[in-house]
């Protein structure tokens, strides 16, 4: 990896780096360029996902699931009050795992992307 993509991969969770190290080997540094552009832009931060899920406890619920692309599991939210405020309160609990899991997901997205391109 690029000495100089580090400081843009410092700000990931410990694990979602690991990942996105895995990804980077092999590619060279234009595709490392490419590869962190979109998938930097395309990734949810934690803080974003915990300010969104803090927003069901003023009456709009699920924005956290609809940024994550969850749409389905939004709108319930949404017209359910969060499931009566009980899936709001479990996704404040698990908030980092909702944006690992979504950030896992885009990383496989960018990679297969990047990995037809080389083709």
């Amino acid at each position: 990896m690029n000495p100089r993509f580090l400081p843009l991969i410092s700000q990931l969770e410990m694990e979602e780096m690991i990942a996105v190290k895995q990804k980077l080997h092999g590619l060279s540094d234009s595709q490392q360029e490419q590869f962190l552009g979109i998938y930097l832009a395309r990734r949810r931060d934690t803080l974003l996902i915990l300010l969104c899920t803090l927003m069901g406890f003023v009456g709009f619920a699920g924005v956290q699931r609809l940024v994550t692309n969850r749409i389905g599991l939004g709108l319930l939210y949404f017209f359910t009050g969060g499931l009566l405020l009980i899936g709001t309160i479990v996704d404040l609990v698990k908030y980092k795992k909702i944006a690992l899991k979504y950030n896992l997901n885009v990383l496989k997205e960018t990679s297969a992307l990047i990995g037809n391109w080389q083709h």
